[in-house]
């Protein structure tokens, strides 16, 4: 990598300014095509851009895997990405504050932190340097590690605009989680406990007792339980991190009147590397308002589709949770970023269930 070099000057009789450096190129991985893992090159010297007057440059120390990763590299949101390559994914990230943009106030140099980009950023996170908005990053929580830190802002965030944002869930009220052992699944189920609500959720086998162990009061096995018999209705909010039919028609049936059902999988992306953007956009809009209008007056209940946003506002709630040890979303295994091709096949083979990190030294 390269750095352009500030020079020291001292004037007699005050302290001299610290000599400070800025990054120019580093490493990268890039996206040159849409593909399988073996499409993912690691670029010694990707530029890294100037950074914008609201802009933190962080000097990365971990970056997890998400899904989206890996559908973003084999081509979903290929009419937004497609015109765009090469590009480099990742959204996750935790490290240090390297240098900030002019207007940058609530961070400072030498500062770690983590946070989560927006999903449709072209410059990601899997680079030894990455570009991020002021409101897309806070403090590391100094009780974890960056590896642990690292697999935590892109999920939670997904969870807590459907929770908190949408839904506005409160005290007491009952929640279902459809898809309590993913990363959003498991955060939504933190983010619950956490607020006082009484939560539900279903799950494979494996995920049952460290689902219950967060404070779930109810987890059911999908592979040997029919869903909507082990279920009790009146359900306050549903969040469907699974988003096939049967788990939407379950879910809404399962809401009491006036209730939130949010689905992480909706249909903006889809239609529009179908059809285009032009045509692709306006369809998913009609699609989701129809849905909407349907539901409304069949079940008296309000429907969503969810995407993760830049929120400082949950990233510092979010913060404050992981360091009380109440959210934490475990890692499973982790790779260098040199066997990030690796780590890819990895999930798509679905051989590490749980969490993936990639460490950058």
């Amino acid at each position: 990598m390269r750095f352009s070099k500030l020079r020291t000057f001292q004037i007699p009789g005050t302290a001299s300014f610290r000599c400070r450096f800025i990054v120019t190129t580093c490493r990268a991985v890039v996206l040159p095509r849409f593909g399988g893992p073996h499409v993912l090159e690691l670029r010694p010297d990707a530029p890294v851009p100037d950074l914008k007057p609201t802009e933190v440059l962080v000097r990365t120390r971990a970056v997890s895997i998400n899904p989206l990763d890996t559908r973003m590299r084999s081509g979903y949101g290929r009419s937004i990405f497609g015109p765009l390559l090469p590009l480099i994914l990742g959204r996750d990230i935790s490290g240090e504050v390297a240098a900030t943009g002019a207007s940058v106030r609530s961070l400072s140099v030498g500062q770690e932190v983590f946070g989560a980009l927006h999903p449709t950023a072209v410059r990601g996170t899997y680079a030894d340097y990455a570009i991020l908005s002021e409101d897309e990053l806070t403090s590391k929580p100094v009780s974890i590690s960056h590896v642990e830190a690292s697999a935590i802002p892109f999920a939670a965030l997904t969870a807590w605009r459907a929770l908190k944002s949408t839904a506005r869930i409160a005290e007491g009220q009952r929640i279902l989680i459809v898809g309590g052992g993913g990363a959003v699944g498991f955060a939504a189920i933190q983010l619950c406990v956490a607020t006082g609500c009484h939560v539900s959720t279903t799950c494979g086998s494996q995920s049952l007792a460290w689902i219950l162990a967060a404070g779930a009061e109810q987890a059911v096995d999908y592979t040997s339980e029919d869903i909507e018999s082990a279920l009790k209705g009146n359900f306050d909010a549903v969040l469907d991190t699974i988003g096939v039919p049967d788990t939407e028609r379950v879910g809404i049936n399962l809401l009491k009147r006036g209730g939130h059902y949010m689905t992480l999988q909706g249909e903006a992306a889809s239609l529009s590397d179908r059809y285009g953007l032009a045509v692709g956009l306006p369809a998913a809009t009609a699609m989701l308002l129809k849905k909407q209008l349907q539901y409304r007056f069949s079940h008296g209940i309000e429907y969503s589709w969810t995407y993760m946003r830049a929120d400082s506002e949950g990233l510092y709630e979010i913060c404050k949770l992981s360091e009380a040890g109440k959210l934490k979303i475990p890692v499973e295994k982790t790779f260098p970023i040199t066997q990030v091709r690796e780590a890819h096949e990895a999930k798509d083979n679905r051989q590490i269930p749980g969490k993936v990190v990639l460490e950058l030294d």
